[in-house]
């Protein structure tokens, strides 16, 4: 871990009948980080930024990396059902949510099934809505350092790439894509990346505050996706990045959690 970023604490916790592998760092109110397809992407400035004002809650989902598969898991909105009893068994209630790609699905569908168990909402680059301009990239088609290089508007412009997709990636390191990958697709694969129902049940979130932010070149999940989620979700905001494609939370860490963080206060 590099010295600029704030220190976290690593571990397995016991929870909904599982074992689930959590980060934290900071103090405060709880920011609950939902990460996307690939899993936990090692701890980023962006994550630093966010846990010098809230507690930065940053679990890896049941099935990735550490933490226990559950079986019976099947879908999306399965694992939604799951990580609100996991919530309730932490304690956490009216919290901060936020998600990335598939992880900005999985807060989505969390808020539709529990309004009153969130204070804000960040969608990030959300799947689970198909676009209606443009389709989204096929994961499960591609190699994974594929993937996460169409992810970047430009990596080699960006200093944490290299830490996210290392151009020899170790043994272990491929695995955890695989499983990830895996995973994903067990959860995702019909229909591809979206949920057809979603976007009729999110008419539900009428005083939830929720900030969608896209990047302007993003390669993985068209911009109209963003757009569609800004008309269903009543009051919600659309902040475009420019100059980023399907990571703004890296590529411009400082301007999107300078944005997000204006809209959490």
């Amino acid at each position: 871990m590099s010295n600029k970023l704030s220190a976290f604490t690593e571990n397995i916790v016991d929870v909904a009948g599982t074992r689930l592998q959590m980060r934290s760092g900071g103090d405060g109110e709880p920011l609950l980080i939902l990460h996307g397809e690939l899993g936990f992407p090692g701890w980023m400035e962006y994550h630093s930024l966010f846990s010098k004002s809230y507690k930065t809650l940053v679990p890896s989902h049941p099935g990735y990396d550490k933490s226990d598969r559950l079986e019976w898991v099947a879908n999306i909105r399965d694992l939604a059902g799951w990580y609100l009893e996991a919530l309730d068994d932490l304690g956490l209630d009216e919290i901060n949510i936020m998600g990335f790609s598939m992880g900005g699905w999985l807060a989505a569908e969390m808020a539709v099934m529990h309004p009153t168990k969130f204070r804000k909402m960040v969608l990030v680059s959300a799947t689970g809505i198909k676009p209606e301009q443009g389709e989204i990239y096929d994961i499960f088609l591609n190699l994974p350092k594929d993937y996460l290089k169409v992810s970047f508007l430009n990596p080699d412009l960006v200093s944490e790439f290299e830490i996210i997709c290392p151009d020899d990636p170790s043994e272990s390191k491929v695995e955890t894509w695989e499983v990830a990958r895996e995973q994903s697709c067990r959860m995702t694969w019909k229909p591809y990346m979206y949920n057809p129902t979603l976007k009729h049940l999110l008419g539900r979130l009428k005083t939830l505050d929720t900030l969608i932010v896209w990047g302007s070149d993003d390669a993985i999940v068209p911009k109209d996706c963003g757009h569609i989620y800004k008309s269903v979700i009543k009051g919600s905001h659309l902040e475009i990045i420019d100059e980023c494609g399907h990571r703004p939370e890296i590529e411009q860490a400082h301007l999107f959690s300078d944005k997000v963080l204006s809209f959490l206060s």
